[in-house]
């Protein structure tokens, strides 16, 4: 389709019009653009492609049917990438402080490759669990016609006619540490878990956003479901790409797209299929970027009554690719429209009504991995927030596949200083049952960076302790995390919050069910246990990137975020 775009008033216009802009376009023809080219809006195709993990590996093929797709509609692409930290091997060791922090990172490059070159509008490309959030952030911040696309889940691996993931192996450790799995058995597992390119394949952060980004509006519906492998992904990049022009086209920006409603249809999608736990710090960060007041609490508001119905790992049986063989993300959102959970008048990347875009789905749920909303596997959804006078500024936990009795939790607290500690502790086995395991100083701040602590609770889990202790932290949780596990326990230990303060055998109190975390301490306690705090852990990031971020990092419960946020904007890039 040939389009007509009038660039006196597109950002683009400062590098490729008039005769004061003649030195900029000879570096375009130096590319082998002609003059059509140069004078069509450039639009940013942005990607995540490294050689970190199989997540991001798949990207860089992907983004040329995107390309594709801009110059088919008149538009001339300009490809870049930007960095990722992907937490599969990040997990468990140091590397993990620097996963948060990327997806700062990631929205950060993204804006400054955008304003550096006054690209016109962005398609962005991201496969692992921050780049999806830090992609859909930097579209928010921009505040450009804006299309997003997942780089599709990784394929499940099999082993003795069962599929496995990644998790499968993180829990294998634990049995190896138990010594119920030989050195040959991990080995098999190890080889056969992850059989192909793709985010990690169960309902963990990558996919959870995932369905985020299509629930949100920023996704053409569907286009997040095949996996990485399959070929015909391609369509959806053409097809993307294609309609990141026609939203240039009526200037419809990523904010007419993300908005409260837009994001509250994201988290019911959460909820109702067991996402990952960090949904509740992504989603806040996005709101942040477009001047929305969305936090923690307001995520759990919406998970508490939203239905839990479709069965996912971890927490369920079935993966991704199962997800999307029985209609994808669109049959759920079908689902939720029929309870009136759903707002159908958002505006989505297709330039249509969600409404709309359903009004186009014929498949129903098949109650298998979809089940009907009317008979859902639990009445309220796999996500939960928790608040009391051990987290003030809240905490969340997965309760996805746990029973009700499951759900309620009180024992003494068993104190680690960090990670490290804890995992140490658990590989001896030098804890108890019953105990309420705390790992501390592993907030955004404080950590600096916020580590999940998967591979201390899949190895709880691999023991067969995962339903006899209990774990809260000020870090987080993979979305692969399984057992009664609470992150982002707010203010973290390093601003003074309660579990800063905790000592071993203070009674703790969890309680998904009504929502509470508590110590059995009194008012006064705390406060004379906070007179005598010694501040803060002492750190050993005293420069470079994660000294930056634990100086400018913000709570968990609005997301970690790093700047003021649209809020305090005093312009929008698109109109410079």
């Amino acid at each position: 389709m040939t389009r007509h775009f009038d660039k006196s008033k597109l950002p683009s216009r400062h590098v490729t019009e008039g005769p004061s802009r003649a030195p900029h376009r000879s570096y375009y023809y130096a590319m082998g653009l002609d003059e059509e080219d140069i004078h069509q809006p450039l639009i940013g195709v942005a990607t995540c492609w490294n050689e970190a993990a199989p997540c991001n590996i798949a990207l860089n093929r992907q983004a040329q049917s995107v390309k594709l797709g801009v110059k088919a509609a008149s538009g001339t692409p300009r490809e870049f990438t930007t960095i990722t930290v992907t937490d599969g091997i990040a997990m468990g060791h140091e590397g993990m402080r620097s996963s948060l922090a990327s997806r700062e990172a990631i929205a950060d490059t993204v804006e400054l490759t955008m304003r550096g070159h006054c690209y016109d509008a962005l398609v962005g490309l991201a496969g692992c669990d921050k780049s999806l959030p830090g992609m859909m952030m930097a579209m928010v911040r921009l505040n450009v016609p804006s299309v997003f696309i997942y780089g599709g889940s990784i394929l499940p691996g099999r082993l003795n006619g069962k599929d496995v993931t990644v998790q499968d192996v993180f829990e294998a450790v634990g049995k190896h540490q138990a010594g119920n799995f030989s050195d040959a058995e991990l080995a098999i597992l190890e080889r056969v878990a992850c059989p192909s390119a793709g985010a990690c394949g169960g309902q963990f952060t990558a996919n959870t956003m995932a369905c985020v980004s299509e629930a949100i509006g920023l996704a053409l519906l569907n286009s997040s479901g095949a996996p990485a492998p399959y070929e015909s992904r391609d369509q959806y990049g053409v097809a993307s790409g294609e309609a990141v022009m026609a939203l240039l086209e009526k200037n419809i920006r990523a904010r007419d797209i993300v908005t409260l409603k837009s994001l509250e249809n994201a988290a019911r999608v959460v909820a109702c299929t067991g996402g990952s736990t960090n949904a509740g710090l992504h989603l806040p960060a996005i709101a942040h970027e477009a001047g929305i007041d969305f936090d923690l609490f307001d995520v759990c508001e919406i998970f508490r009554d939203t239905p839990y119905f479709v069965d996912l790992k971890p927490g369920g049986q079935y993966v991704a690719k199962d997800l999307y063989e029985v209609g994808g993300v669109p049959v759920v959102m079908k689902e939720l429209r029929k309870a009136g959970l759903l707002h159908e008048d958002c505006i989505t990347a297709s330039g249509r009504s969600m409404g709309e875009e359903l009004d186009l789905i014929t498949a129903e749920a098949d109650g298998r991995v979809i089940y009907p909303v009317e008979t859902p596997l639990t009445k309220s959804g796999g996500v939960v927030g928790l608040k009391g006078n051990l987290a003030p500024e809240g905490a969340i936990v997965k309760v996805a596949g746990m029973s009700a009795a499951e759900q309620v939790f009180t024992g003494p607290a068993r104190v680690f200083e960090c990670e490290e500690d804890a995992f140490e502790a658990v590989k001896a086995r030098s804890y108890k049952e019953g105990e309420v395991i705390v790992i501390r100083n592993e907030g955004p701040s404080g950590g600096p960076g916020m580590r999940e602590m998967l591979a201390t609770t899949a190895a709880i889990s691999g023991q067969g302790m995962g339903k006899k202790v209990a774990l809260i932290t000020d870090g987080r949780f993979s979305g692969a995390t399984r057992g009664f596990c609470v992150g982002h326990v707010g203010p973290e230990a390093a601003k003074g919050g309660p579990i800063g303060l905790l000592k071993d055998g203070d009674v703790i109190t969890l309680n998904a069910v009504t929502g509470e975390i508590s110590v059995a301490l009194s008012d006064k306690e705390l406060a004379d246990r906070l007179a005598n705090w010694a501040g803060p852990r002492p750190t050993n990031y005293a420069s470079g990137a994660l000294w930056k971020y634990a100086q400018l990092v913000g709570s968990t419960v609005k997301g970690a975020v790093t700047h003021p946020g649209a809020k305090e904007e005093t312009h929008i890039y698109m109109d410079l």
